[in-house]
């Protein structure tokens, strides 16, 4: 009842409608903590498969065990948000301008508000992880980044708006997985490997064009919206202009 209460009044201040259903709300609710859930789980798989597959993993001191485990869920999730976005943006008809009459900015969907919702559920898992063995996991600059990461994609989903432009936003953790993996195979002595080679030129060309194709997309979209716009007002004219 607390967090159902507390979900609604963010909700009643983000947001002029009415969206924050009982049932929605139960839906966030799932999604936060299934998120939150599969943290857990993969964390403790890391661990797990970690010891039986890689032979130096015995050898970390328990501070890099820790990060090791952590940057486990972190890619998992960055898999999953990127592949999801991509989905719901590029593919799906979800966000397509012609699909609706609605405006994509004002578009929300069960799968869009339960990515949003598993997001929330990991940043919360990986800033509890920060805070709690806090400097080790990163400094204050993570914990403002996951801060304002949670506020910005609670807005959107408690408002049912600009879902479109976070999910972009959440596409950019497809580099993810190329960080994790660069600092996995330097903690496991294999820096001059050519895996860690290769790795560094896939994460620097793919930021590259991940970067180029997000703004061009978002530029598109807002052209698309404009124009959407202006047709419906030439078809509905104002009774001043009409007169």
């Amino acid at each position: 009842m607390g967090f159902t209460f507390y979900f609604g009044s963010l909700a009643g201040l983000v947001s002029s409608y009415d969206i924050a259903t009982p049932t929605k709300e139960i839906q966030w609710l799932g999604s936060v903590f299934t998120g939150v859930f599969f943290c857990v789980v993969v964390y403790r798989l890391t661990a797990i498969l970690s010891s039986v597959l890689f032979t130096g993993y015995g050898k970390l001191s328990s501070a890099e065990k820790i990060e090791w485990n952590n940057r486990g869920f972190s890619t998992v999730h960055a898999l999953f948000v990127s592949f999801a976005s991509f989905y719901l943006v590029m593919l799906s008809d979800f966000f397509n301008e012609d699909s609706q009459e609605e405006l994509v900015i004002n578009r929300s969907f069960t799968f869009s508000n339960s990515v949003l919702g598993i997001s929330i559920g990991y940043f919360l898992a990986d800033l509890a992880m920060i805070l709690w063995h806090f400097p080790a996991l990163g400094g204050l600059e993570y914990v403002l980044h996951h801060g304002l990461s949670m506020f910005s994609i609670i807005q959107s989903l408690l408002s049912g708006q600009g879902q479109i432009y976070i999910l972009m936003i959440l596409f950019s953790e497809s580099t993810t997985p190329f960080v994790n993996l660069r600092w996995h195979l330097d903690i496991a002595g294999l820096k001059s490997s050519k895996l860690y080679v290769w790795n560094g030129a896939a994460l620097f060309f793919g930021w590259l064009i991940l970067e180029r194709g997000r703004r061009l997309t978002m530029l598109k979209n807002v052209l698309d919206s404009t124009t959407s716009k202006l047709k419906r007002q030439n078809q509905n004219p104002s009774p001043t202009l009409v007169q």
